[in-house]
């Protein structure tokens, strides 16, 4: 295993106007600070290029898109400046997608959990493998998805965003989040999900930038106060996550 593959990376290319942004961790996907702060500065880059004119956002590995936060840097978390610093960094990915003048598909190859259904949410377009089940596991951990929150509320709607914060341990399939807005389309193989990214891809690299970036406009209207709403979400989840509720149903969750 290279060390890239040991700490995890955030890699991104630019062909035929289609700038890909491909994140891992090994530990499922899950997401610490670094890789945080690397994706949305590669959101920012991507969403400034001349040479690109729309952005890919996806996952490597075959399992899991995007389990969440790290729960080992989860433990590490002292005081509520880090707990804020932390979770920040959730609140500036979604924040990179939403300034972006380049519309964001999300390639969805496997289960999303807590922070990930945050992702899936954040994309303009998200295309999915039928394997794809979602889960905001926050509450079961003593927060709440209070960071991707408004993200989800804005795609999914306020009943089943609040169904699946209530309902923190179960799983709902790639179906029902189709259904309920979460995901654009749901494909039955790998292949078919790679063909569909492609597709809409290659028509949006050829497609107006000016008309894009003023879709993208109207498409977020009323989330220009998201700068400062989600800090302040993330200092909700900064604070509790320093609960002995919290810490204590980490350890459990990483003894499974």
């Amino acid at each position: 295993m290279t060390d890239q593959q040991l700490v995890g990376y955030v890699q991104s290319s630019t062909s035929e106007n289609i700038t890909t942004i491909e994140f891992f961790h090994p530990q499922s996907n899950s997401l610490p600070g670094k890789i945080l702060k690397k994706i949305a500065e590669e959101i920012h880059i991507a969403g400034s290029s001349m040479g690109s004119n729309v952005i890919v956002l996806k996952s490597a590995g075959n399992k899991t898109f995007c389990a969440g936060a790290s729960f080992d840097e989860l433990l590490q978390i002292t005081n509520e400046a880090e707990g804020l610093n932390f979770f920040s960094g959730f609140a500036k990915v979604i924040n990179a997608i939403r300034v972006s003048p380049k519309l964001v598909i999300a390639r969805i190859q496997g289960k999303c959990v807590g922070g990930g259904v945050g992702l899936a949410a954040a994309a303009d377009y998200a295309i999915a493998l039928d394997t794809a089940d979602i889960k905001l596991s926050e509450l079961a951990v003593g927060i709440g998805p209070f960071v991707v929150g408004p993200a989800v509320e804005r795609k999914m709607g306020n009943s089943a965003f609040t169904a699946l914060s209530i309902d923190a341990t179960s799983w709902r399939n790639a179906n029902w989040a189709m259904n309920n807005g979460l995901f654009a389309e749901v494909h039955s193989t790998i292949e078919d999900v790679d063909a569909a990214v492609l597709k809409l891809a290659t028509t949006l690299a050829n497609s107006s930038p000016d008309a894009m970036k003023e879709l993208k406009t109207i498409f977020w209207k009323g989330t220009e106060n998201w700068d400062q709403l989600l800090l302040e979400r993330a200092g909700i989840s900064g604070k509790l996550i320093l609960s002995d509720f919290s810490r204590k149903a980490i350890e459990k969750f990483k003894g499974k």
